[in-house]
């Protein structure tokens, strides 16, 4: 009978260590960032986080001066902390708007060559048309046909090598 009480009682004791070493692996630290957004780790948080911060530690724990992480890889100032999803999300989205923007941009600045290469087209093919030497008519506001003075041809020709100094 004292055997049976023995083995019973160091199955107890074993069973009684191994819970009280499983608590301290189930540790948790809740604290606020410097976004106020909730952390949890099994790890204290850094030593930048104030006291009034920590939501949640062990019982009986102390907050270290550093975390092994710190003295594993010391913090520069030039270190970006870790970006959030939304932060991440923020980012992407305004990558693609400057990328739409910068195609848009783009487009547009085709356009308005392709238009000025037909407008310098139109101007080169009037000003031959000019030179030619024809008679030239135009239609005026009650329907008649009129043609062109000397003068007039005279003016629609600088009019037409304007159009064309714009071209080169």
């Amino acid at each position: 009978m004292i055997r049976f009480s023995l083995r019973h009682l160091a199955a107890s004791a074993i069973a009684m260590t191994t819970i009280a070493l499983s608590g301290a692996a189930f540790a948790q630290y809740v604290w606020l960032d410097e976004r106020g957004i909730k952390q949890f780790s099994d790890m204290p948080p850094p030593a930048s986080v104030p006291a009034n911060r920590i939501l949640k530690q062990p019982r009986g724990g102390t907050i270290p001066a550093t975390t092994p992480a710190e003295n594993a890889a010391p913090a520069t100032s030039s270190a970006k902390p870790e970006l959030t999803i939304a932060e991440k999300n923020a980012e992407f989205r305004k990558r693609m708007t400057e990328q739409a923007e910068k195609e848009k941009k783009a487009a547009d600045e085709a356009r308005v060559a392709s238009e000025k290469a037909k407008r310098c087209e139109h101007a080169r093919d009037y000003l031959r048309t000019l030179d030619a030497g024809g008679r030239m008519a135009r239609v005026d506001k009650n329907g008649e046909r009129t043609f062109l003075t000397d003068e007039q041809r005279a003016q629609e020709r600088s009019d037409a090598q304007k159009v064309l100094s714009e071209c080169k």
